[in-house]
């Protein structure tokens, strides 16, 4: 009878909690791409990412693979992953049974007059005693209905978005590091176009001079040939200021000291090339970007967390059991008699909550959501910074192509007017006009060829980085 009694108490428990049904339906149906890049070069090729990136510069490659072996940021990420796997561990072992051990030693005085005085005759006992005991003890939650389980596979999911995090931090920092150095060797290609434009309006200058003093020219060439050296000179020394911001940053990217950082700099690099952009999907981004796929892992976090509250609902069955030694002098401590044990198990459901978990059910539902619409976003910046990027390349280029163009047709113009003006052919001013002209052209080549590199590095990082073994 009282076995029936606690079947059918246990069976209506468990009916009580079952009423509310299974977790709600969250719809995450993935984002539908295009079929192409729309700003992809029809000159794309099929080729590593990895050419996009100044591989063939020393600087890169040995402040790269400083970076990666001792850079804070990418510390704090991988430090992260560790806490997500211990997570994870634990999540784990939550399935797993418990036992735990313990040893006391207790005494105790008891007043008699607590039994009153009517004790019978002979009936006697201690007041005072000690007792010794040591118990092992141990624990076991069933999870018949999951619960256990989905926490594990949130934990888990959770050790693949701190994979991705980290992921996403080097390429970040490679991409910095990449368009610093890239950033510097454009200093260095401006400061010679500078220095030959210099060159170029001190020769002017001089001649103005010669030509001052042999009465055949007036004072006022001279002076401007010296005002356009004058403005090269300035725009020379205004290239220091940019030097010492790149290596500011170089020196927090690197966690390296200013003199280190110079020194790698200071090494000879050779002419950066321009590879074609290399070919790609949309879809591709979905498995090569670490924020997509840190994104995604969240969202399987989030299902997994909304079983797992769903499941409160249910009952939870527990197995618990004890085993130990029990004695009231040490010396029969270990004697048969000692020995007490045990054996129960337990059955906890909710009937009445007022709801409290129907609240924790649309919070996780609500997280789950706000996850999608995160990964979803992620999808989609993947996809605008690809075509950024692509679009960029093809800009730079065509930039770069008519800013040789230029630079090509103005020195010719200079020599010419250079050549007609020592003929006696034009005056002064003409001479002058056509060195600006050239002279500006060259750092503008320079930045543009720099500009062509930087948007490389862009798409590298944007189509998700990879094939790089430094």
């Amino acid at each position: 009878m009282r076995i029936r009694l606690a079947l059918s108490l246990a069976s209506a428990l468990a009916l009580a909690a079952c009423v509310a049904g299974p977790p709600p339906e969250i719809a995450t149906a993935p984002p539908e791409l295009p079929a192409s890049f729309a700003y992809q070069p029809e000159g794309a090729v099929a080729q590593s990412v990895a050419v996009l990136l100044p591989t063939g510069d020393p600087a890169f490659t040995d402040l790269a693979a400083l970076a990666l072996s001792d850079a804070p940021t990418l510390a704090q990420a991988l430090a992260r992953i560790d806490a997500a796997r211990a997570q994870a561990g634990r999540a784990g072992a939550e399935r797993l049974p418990s036992v735990n051990g313990s040893a006391s030693v207790t005494g105790q005085r008891t007043n008699p007059a607590q039994f009153g005085s009517g004790l019978p005759q002979g009936i006697a006992f201690d007041t005072e005693r000690v007792s010794y005991s040591a118990n092992l003890t141990a624990g076991w939650d069933l999870d018949l209905f999951g619960r256990l389980r989905a926490q594990e596979r949130a934990a888990l999911a959770r050790v693949d978005a701190a994979g991705a995090d980290a992921a996403a931090v080097r390429l970040g920092l490679l991409s910095e590091i990449a368009g610093s150095v890239i950033d510097w060797r454009t200093l260095e290609a401006r400061q010679r176009a500078l220095e030959s434009d210099l060159g170029a309006a001190e020769r002017l200058a001089q001649l103005a001079g010669s030509r001052e003093r042999a009465g055949i020219a007036p004072g006022f060439d001279r002076v401007r040939a010296e005002s356009a050296a004058a403005a090269s000179r300035t725009r020379l020394e205004a290239l220091e200021s940019e030097r010492a911001r790149l290596v500011g940053r170089l020196v927090t990217l690197t966690a390296q000291p200013t003199g280190k950082v110079r020194e790698l700099l200071a090494q000879p690099a050779p002419e950066p090339a321009q590879p074609a952009a290399p070919a790609s999907l949309p879809s591709q981004l979905l498995v090569n970007r670490p924020d997509v796929q840190a994104s995604a892992a969240r969202l399987a976090a989030s299902d997994a967390d909304l079983y797992a509250t769903a499941a409160r609902r249910f009952p939870q069955f527990n197995l618990s059991a004890s085993l130990g030694l029990l004695a009231f002098d040490l010396g029969s401590l270990f004697s048969g008699d000692s020995v007490v044990g045990s054996l129960a198990g337990g059955l906890l459901a909710p009937i009445l909550d007022f709801g409290r978990i129907e609240a924790e059910i649309d919070g996780a539902a609500a997280n789950k959501r706000a996850a999608f619409e995160a990964y979803r976003g992620s999808v989609f910046q993947a996809l605008g910074d690809a075509e950024t990027a692509y679009g960029l390349v093809t800009a730079a280029d065509a930039e770069l192509a008519a800013a040789s163009a230029e630079y090509a047709s103005s020195q010719r113009a200079a020599n010419l007017a250079d050549t007609r003006f020592r003929a006696g052919l034009s005056d002064f001013r003409t001479v002058l006009d056509a060195r600006r002209a050239a002279d500006a052209s060259g750092e503008r080549v320079a930045a543009a060829r720099g500009r062509a590199s930087r948007a490389r590095v862009l798409l590298w990082q944007a189509l998700g980085g990879s094939d790089l073994a430094l």
